[in-house]
């Protein structure tokens, strides 16, 4: 079971744009094999960085129009948003390291 908060149309503003620590989203989807091979990293980092950032997961078949608003064409694709705006974004199966990385810009 995945650590990161379910991203829909209905709860981006809540959980995304007005939350108080920074937002990890990824979008991925199912039949997605990177997207598999990174998930157990975002499950750590979500164990490794609770409290200083929130993870939250895009299911792209579920959620096109969302994937879309946010310009996503190519999954897995990692945002983060701090503040309401995009801070970064790695796209791709990247290492945890990179990821991790990406994390600290914001915290």
């Amino acid at each position: 079971m995945s650590k990161g908060i379910n991203i829909t149309q209905d709860n981006f503003e809540s959980e995304v744009n007005q939350s108080p620590v920074p937002v990890l989203v990824d979008f991925w989807a199912e039949w997605c094999g990177p997207c598999k091979t990174i998930a157990p990293f975002i499950d750590q980092l979500a164990e490794e960085y609770a409290g200083r950032v929130k993870i939250g997961k895009v299911n792209v078949d579920e959620e096109g129009d969302l994937a879309e608003k946010h310009g996503i064409v190519s999954i897995p694709t990692l945002v983060l948003y701090k503040n309401g705006g995009v801070a970064g974004q790695k796209i791709g199966a990247v290492p945890k390291h990179d990821i991790e990385a990406l994390i600290k810009t914001v915290v």
